[in-house]
């Protein structure tokens, strides 16, 4: 299944129901069965999965939040003259969160009148709840900081590493944080005791991380192939190599998307392709072979069955694996 909608895919997401849906440059949502929600007046920058699993929250260029589903938009919040860059929501606490320059804002799906703002010396380029959407990670600048989401006064955790932050994720067992670096590496932290760990080698910048397995391996882009780093134990990947799957040299992986509890990981790359592999089997699939724009977004279904894509020029798909 195939679409062409003109405008650059910001994301492409499976909801509860296993729909995929595409936030745009245009600032619209598309859903796969053809539906198609106004979101922004501009371009929508960033998305996630409501925390019912119904539809989409956007954040935009026009400084809005919000809540993109089939029927009509919710606005969830606005902030006048701002652009609202990075958005995490979490269906365990209900939590929306969402980062427009320095500040870091919480909102309660459950609750309207929740909120939260949270500010950093320099600007946030992405954020993301720990596994039971209690805790806040928002990569910054010289580190990552560690918020409580709920509690209005507080001096955050510190997570201190040189240089510039760009992209964050949790371990499923919220013991270890991942941050990718604007200098084509990876720094992590064993949260517990905040034992530093760097793990460099790419020849591109890392823009897109993924668990799998149970949270037994982590998957990135930023190589020729999907770069897969083992998990297993309280050390996790310290002292541990990674391995390299599906290498080509003639192109580089942008994005990647693991099965949460199993085995799969697809990868797209920046020549318009799309693989995924079976890490046990180790047989790589050609999800899309065409060639064409650098993919910009990319997710896979829990169960592993299928692949939802999209690229700069606003081409996006949904491809079943196996």
């Amino acid at each position: 299944m195939n679409h062409a909608f003109d405008a650059y895919v910001t994301a492409a997401l499976f909801d509860r129901a296993g729909r995929a849906a595409f936030a745009l440059g245009d600032g619209t949502v598309r859903f796969e069965d053809g539906a198609l929600v106004e979101a922004h007046n501009g371009a929508a920058l960033s998305a996630a999965v409501h925390p019912s699993g119904e539809g989409l929250v956007t954040g935009g260029d026009d400084g809005r939040l919000v809540w993109a589903r089939v029927g009509g938009a919710e606005e969830l919040a606005k902030l006048q003259g701002r652009w609202i860059e990075s958005v995490a929501a979490s269906p365990e606490s209900k939590l929306i969160a969402f980062a427009a320059a320095r500040e870091l804002h919480v909102r309660d799906a459950a609750d309207p009148a929740f909120a939260r703002t949270f500010t950093h010396e320099k600007s946030v380029t992405d954020i993301a709840f720990d596994p039971k959407g209690r805790r806040l990670a928002a990569a910054t600048y010289g580190g990552v900081a560690l918020w409580y989401a709920r509690i209005e006064a507080q001096k955050p955790t510190f997570l201190k590493w040189a240089g510039s932050h760009v992209a964050v994720i949790w371990s499923p067992d919220g013991k270890f944080l991942m941050s990718s670096m604007q200098d084509n590496q990876l720094h992590g932290w064993r949260v517990a005791d905040e034992k530093n760990m760097r793990m460099g080698g790419y020849p591109a910048k890392v823009k897109s991380l993924a668990f799998l397995s149970k949270g037994q391996l982590m998957a990135t882009s930023g190589s020729q192939g999907v770069v897969v780093w083992p998990f297993a134990g309280s050390t996790g990947p310290m002292g541990k190599a990674a391995a390299e799957v599906g290498y080509d040299e003639s192109a580089t992986a942008t994005r990647v998307a693991g099965m949460p509890g199993g085995s799969w990981v697809a990868w797209g790359l920046d020549d318009g392709r799309v693989k995924a592999c079976d890490l046990v089997g180790q047989r790589v699939l050609n999800l899309k072979a065409e060639k064409g724009a650098p993919i910009t977004a990319l997710s896979m279904t829990p169960d592993g069955k299928r692949v939802a894509w999209g690229d700069e020029d606003g081409n996006a798909g949904v491809s079943d694996v196996g």
